[in-house]
């Protein structure tokens, strides 16, 4: 007997394609609804700009800014190096989405604006907005971060900071290459990296001559790792007859001819696809001296710390944007009957990865608040910045990776889907532990504060001494800390920097974190009650208590 088409349509099953137990879309959600990063921001000395951040929150959650975020990575920037009659242009094309990011990114105060601002608290509000509008993509944030950086260096050269600082501190995105000192505003970058040394710069080959016109240079040379390469000026280093000294570069000269500029290729990177990463080339490339000659590296440190404060930035961001999405799918999927984030192992899992988070974004914006005071000539604060900016980029930087990994194995098999966003996290994790100097590098560098200036251990002790009493594992843990400083040695230095790191966020959760956060914190990071993955705290650990903070209330 065959069957009618009204016997089959009277099955009682469901449709083979109803969706059920997966989660609604996470947008629009407000990406500032962050209790550790709103606490922080007033703490730091920034509450004035609360109700900006939530603003920007709200659209960084937005559907659009999502989508604009999506675009961007899956439509990579190109390179064209010729127009159609074979003439040299050097220009690298973006998605209108990359476009869209930056026009905010600089609009809302989030590249150089904070060196024109003269409240205290401009740098920590950055920082925050940072925080926030990290969870649209980590592309864009390279240009917006050099640029914030070049101001400093560029001081060296009062007269030329006076030509460029006004339009590198403005909030008008104007791309195209033109005439730096006829745009509306102005991004910069850096070249610093060659092919045979890497992070260390002092190897570096490019050959800087000088010209009859004092302080005017031209260079020779090929760099191996120059990010954003449609930015308006960069800062590189050259060897001059005087050693390895700081040039600025534009990509336009003042008379309106392209200063030359080869970009000989894009990088094919693991992550961080939205952004072109570039090869250039100089020959008789002009170049301005900024700073003296031989202390190249003196005058773009300054740069350089602040580029690894965004670097642990950009990594809380990326953590806080990671665990969002992970909470959003465990409150929404249900297994083995009960919601997962009901289930008492996704729980510690969660409840894990909330203590990583919030470690990370008040260490942020702690750092964030000392260059404030710092820059406005706190010299405790100074020296506290110096060491305690390349612990944080060392450990933060590092937790990245393992953390995004954990939160997309919430997700499942979801997670490893690029519609989901998570492989774009966990592709991008790996950078901030290597831009800037690798763990190595920072590693090394924080012995070097150590043994060069004895300050910034007192500043750092100081800090410590600030919750001392308030839990006994922490203050054995400073003890330990004290008593190895005179035993580092280059071969220990990570182990030494991990502990500083992790008693740092310590001393820093035990004063402002709610008592769940500060004991559970102290219990596994300091006291060992820990396994080796996420998800093994301590059947004390009050996990409800940890996830309710994390979690934005509206999901």
């Amino acid at each position: 007997m065959v069957a009618t088409p009204d016997a089959l349509r009277a099955h009682d099953g469901p449709a083979t394609h109803d969706v059920i137990n997966q989660p609604p879309p996470l947008t629009p959600y407000d990406a500032s609804d962050d209790l550790a990063l709103l606490e922080g921001l007033r703490r730091e000395g920034a509450g004035w700009s609360e109700e900006e951040l939530r603003r920007l929150g709200r659209r960084a959650g937005s559907a659009q800014a999502q989508e604009w975020a999506d675009l961007a990575n899956r439509h990579e920037p190109e390179l064209r190096t010729h127009d159609r009659y074979g003439n040299r242009v050097d220009e690298v094309e973006f998605h209108p989405s990359w476009h869209h990011l930056m026009r905010t990114a600089i609009a809302e105060g989030l590249a150089a604006s904070p060196w024109a601002d003269a409240r205290p608290g401009a740098h920590v509000a950055r920082t925050a907005g940072g925080l926030v509008w990290g969870h649209t993509e980590a592309g864009h944030g390279c240009p917006t971060s050099m640029t914030y950086a070049a101001v400093p260096a560029l001081r060296r050269r009062p007269e030329l900071a006076k030509v460029y600082e006004p339009l590198l501190t403005s909030r008008e995105y104007d791309p195209g290459l033109r005439v730096p000192a006829e745009k509306r505003g102005l991004l910069a970058g850096m070249g610093m990296t060659e092919k045979q040394g890497g992070s260390d710069v002092r190897t570096n080959t490019t050959a800087a001559t000088p010209t009859a016109e004092p302080g005017v240079y031209t260079l020779r040379g090929h760099k191996w790792f120059t990010s954003a390469p449609m930015c308006d000026l960069f800062l590189v280093l050259a060897q001059a007859p005087g050693g390895l000294s700081c040039f600025l570069v534009p990509r336009v000269l003042p008379d309106g001819t392209r200063n030359t500029f080869r970009i000989q290729r894009l990088k094919d990177k693991l992550g961080n696809r939205s952004n072109a990463s570039s090869e250039p080339e100089f020959d008789r490339t002009v170049a301005w001296l900024v700073g003296p000659e031989g202390q190249g590296v003196k005058t773009i440190i300054e740069m350089v710390n602040c580029t690894r404060l965004d670097c642990v930035m950009m990594s809380a961001a990326l953590m806080r944007k990671s665990l969002v999405e992970a909470g959003h799918h465990a409150r929404h999927r249900s297994a083995f009957g009960a919601r997962l984030v009901d289930q008492p192992l996704m729980r510690n899992v969660l409840a894990d990865l909330a203590l990583e988070s919030e470690a990370a974004t008040t260490l942020t914006l702690r750092l964030a608040g000392a260059a404030d005071r710092a820059v406005r000539g706190d010299e405790g604060e100074a020296a506290f910045r110096r060491i305690a900016t390349a612990v944080g980029k060392y450990w933060v930087t590092k937790r990245g990776p393992a953390f995004t990994a954990e939160a997309l194995e919430c997700l499942g098999g979801n997670g490893y889907v690029e519609d989901s966003g998570m492989p774009r996290h966990y592709r991008e994790a790996p950078l901030l532990s290597i831009w800037e100097g690798s763990g190595n590098v920072n590693a090394l560098d924080v012995l070097r504060a150590l043994s060069r200036e004895p300050g910034t251990a007192e500043a750092l002790f100081g800090e410590f001494a600030l919750a001392r009493g308030a839990d006994a594992r922490l203050d054995a843990a400073v003890a330990r800390l004290g008593d190895r400083l005179s035993e580092a040695s280059p071969a220990t230095a990570r182990r030494l920097v991990e502990d500083m790191a992790l008693t740092l966020q310590a001393s820093l959760l035990v004063r402002h974190a709610p008592p769940a956060v500060a004991d559970a914190f102290c219990a596994t990071r300091l006291g060992g009650d820990w396994g080796h993955a996420f998800g093994t705290l301590p059947d004390a650990a009050d996990l409800d208590g940890i996830v309710a903070r994390a979690l934005p209330a509206r999901d």
